[in-house]
């Protein structure tokens, strides 16, 4: 395209425009334009008169491409930040879907190893034996009354369970504390609540064992959690 045609249809355009402003001017009682400005109008017509009708057809086809490519550069930047907006958004809905699965999951997994640890003890539990099922005897050594012990407190406990008699009683079934009133392998306060779990509370290391474990059990979920206690306060 030759610079003159391009400044042509720019000529001829302005022309148009002042052309009209000048009418709109004169019908709408504003001031008239100066008429020099007339006179400027007309030269450049006729500037534009003197390109050839072909290069003047070339100079607005160029123009209306122009605007065209403008408005599909602006058309593809809207199209560009709509999909980028739905991407972020779809993204951030994944993350939420993933993060709560997440938690859900961890929820499950915790619960099920609650339970099956919960089975589990419940299991050692059902396999100790009963303080009945020992015979009486006259009198117990140490070994004799925790091996007792071993059979009756769940394994995964009898540890804390021991920590604790060797601490109250070291292990003497009749320990006795004259200035409390305690008694026994779990020092009983007063020794007579082991009556509970037989009336032979007072010779019988395999009744105080067993009222032992049910106070440890009850008062503070196990013997380890009585043990955990009886560290923090040197007693339970």
């Amino acid at each position: 395209m030759s610079r003159i045609s391009v400044r042509g249809f720019a000529v001829a355009s302005a022309t148009a425009v002042t052309t009209v402003g000048a009418v709109v001017g004169v019908a709408s009682g504003g001031a008239q334009q100066p008429a020099n400005d007339f006179e400027a109008a007309a030269g450049e017509a006729t500037l534009l008169a003197d390109i050839p009708a072909g290069q003047q057809a070339q100079v607005q086809t160029a123009s209306l491409a122009q605007q065209a490519d403008a408005q599909s550069i602006a058309a593809d930047a809207v199209t560009k930040k709509a999909v980028e907006e739905a991407a972020r958004k779809a993204a951030a809905e994944a993350a939420t879907e993933k993060k709560a699965a997440a938690e859900k999951a961890a929820e499950q997994a915790e619960r099920e190893a609650k339970e099956r640890k919960e089975a589990e003890e419940k299991a050692s539990r059902s396999e100790t034996r009963d303080a009945t099922s020992f015979a009486t005897q006259s009198s117990y050594t140490v070994a004799q009354v925790q091996a007792m012990a071993r059979q009756m407190v769940p394994a995964d406990q009898f540890q804390c369970f021991s920590n604790i008699v060797n601490h109250e009683s070291t292990w003497n079934y009749r320990a006795s504390n004259p200035s409390s009133g305690a008694y026994g392998l779990v020092q009983a306060l007063p020794g007579s609540k082991m009556a509970s779990a037989g009336a032979d509370w007072q010779t019988n290391p395999a009744t105080q064992i067993k009222w032992g474990l049910n106070y440890m059990d009850q008062r503070y979920g196990s013997p380890c959690g009585a043990w955990s206690f009886w560290q923090a306060n040197n007693w339970y």
